[in-house]
């Protein structure tokens, strides 16, 4: 693994990066406790590229590897996570997935509009009764004709109200649990899809996440991607894209945590010297050092294998569950540091923390990965090939035609 970033990847973090403290860093803070959420920055978004980093150029993204788009996250989340989480459900679930499992026309109409920031897009697969347990999905579509009939509810949907595109799942016979899920595109407008918005959360307060109603809709066949009953295959290879842009963000929450540390560290003095020359607050900035390293040399290690197109589902889900853990505690030492500072929304500590709860409960929670782990070392869970397995990233392609 080549440890030195090309000059094409730093081009694109620096991108990024000048974009979220420009458009967004200034604004953060209010809109956070304030709860407004601006859709016009993920249009920004779009103009600018980001929304179709690691998408190839003939399908109207930029064509970047998998280490560009994780450095893309990184610097997002450290600014805010609602960001990432836009990166998380448009690319890394949803046209990802499509790009992986669609058919060229399928590509030509959601992917391209997508990958150019044209049309926004989500996934759909928690319900209110269904999060991890994703066999228990209760939506059901019925086969009728040329069309399906779909009706049902999920819950917890990222960018639910501001999305044209939803890649959502359900059940053909619930009797099969995961054997029998359809993957299905949904476009707004389509006569019985409503959606609203959830009020209250804890964390990401600046962004959308809301709920999507299916009453009697009517998705035509051509909109499913895959075969019927490839939907738990299909959900399940799209949260390994998902969870990767999590613990990439999650890179990036941390290394904010840090540096609003060390900043705050050489402004306090208590008596008579800066804080940070005390060595129980230099044991909380070195936890944060070493889980920012670590964490970020297990995503550039699921990187490495993505830009190869090998399957990487146990290196991402461990990138994912050291990262948000690592998160948490380095949001949860960042606000002891700043004591009772820490806990006022006049510094951004307050605000990591509420943040990276989330993390450590979407995309599996750590319990979840912790069985992920544990059944890959005990030798009871084996990786079975997809038909349609994850492609390379098209810079890796570019490097392996030239060669």
């Amino acid at each position: 693994m080549d440890f030195q970033f090309s000059d094409e990847q730093i081009q694109v973090r620096d991108m990024v990066r000048n974009f979220a403290e420009r458009e967004v860093a200034p604004h953060i803070q209010e809109w956070d406790s304030k709860g407004e959420y601006h859709p016009e920055v993920l249009y920004k978004m779009g103009t600018e590229g980001i929304l179709g980093l690691p998408i190839p150029e003939r399908y109207g993204g930029g064509g970047f590897d998998y280490v560009s788009f994780a450095l893309a996250c990184e610097e997002l989340e450290a600014v805010d996570t609602f960001l990432r989480v836009v990166m998380s459900v448009h690319v890394g679930l949803n046209s990802l997935t499509l790009h992986q499992w669609g058919t060229e026309e399928q590509k030509k109409r959601w992917l391209v509009p997508q990958a150019k920031g044209e049309k926004l897009a989500t996934f759909g697969l928690t319900e209110p009764g269904a999060g991890s347990d994703a066999g228990n999905i209760q939506s059901r579509a019925v086969l009728q004709g040329d069309h399906y009939v779909l009706n049902g509810e999920k819950m917890w949907i990222s960018l639910a109200n501001t999305a044209d595109h939803f890649l959502v799942f359900a059940t053909l016979d619930p009797s099969k649990k995961h054997h029998g899920l359809v993957a299905l595109v949904l476009e707004r407008g389509m006569d019985g899809l409503t959606t609203g918005s959830l009020h209250g959360k804890l964390g990401v307060r600046a962004g959308d996440t809301g709920w999507l109603n299916f009453n009697n809709v009517k998705v035509p066949v051509a909109n499913r991607i895959g075969e019927e009953g490839e939907g738990f295959k299909i959900a399940m290879s799209a949260i390994d894209q998902g969870r990767f842009t999590v613990g990439a963000g999650a890179v990036g929450l941390i290394r904010a945590s840090l540096d609003a540390s060390l900043k705050y560290c050489h402004e306090r003095e208590a008596f008579g010297q800066e804080i940070g020359k005390f060595e129980l607050v230099q044991q909380m900035i070195a936890k944060m050092v070493a889980g920012y390293e670590s964490s970020r040399l297990l995503i550039l290690q699921a990187a490495a294998l993505k830009n190869q197109g090998i399957r990487n589902t146990r290196e991402t889900s461990l990138a994912k569950w050291v990262a948000c853990d690592h998160a948490f505690n380095a949001a949860n030492d960042a606000i002891e540091i700043h004591g009772a500072y820490g806990y006022s929304s006049e510094y951004p500590v307050e605000r990591y923390m509420r943040n990276s709860r989330g993390a450590v409960i979407y995309e599996g929670t750590r319990e979840v990965h912790q069985l992920v782990q544990g059944g890959y070392a005990l030798g009871y869970r084996v990786d079975r090939p997809l038909r349609c397995p994850q492609p390379p990233a098209q810079a890796w392609e570019k490097e392996t035609a030239g060669a």
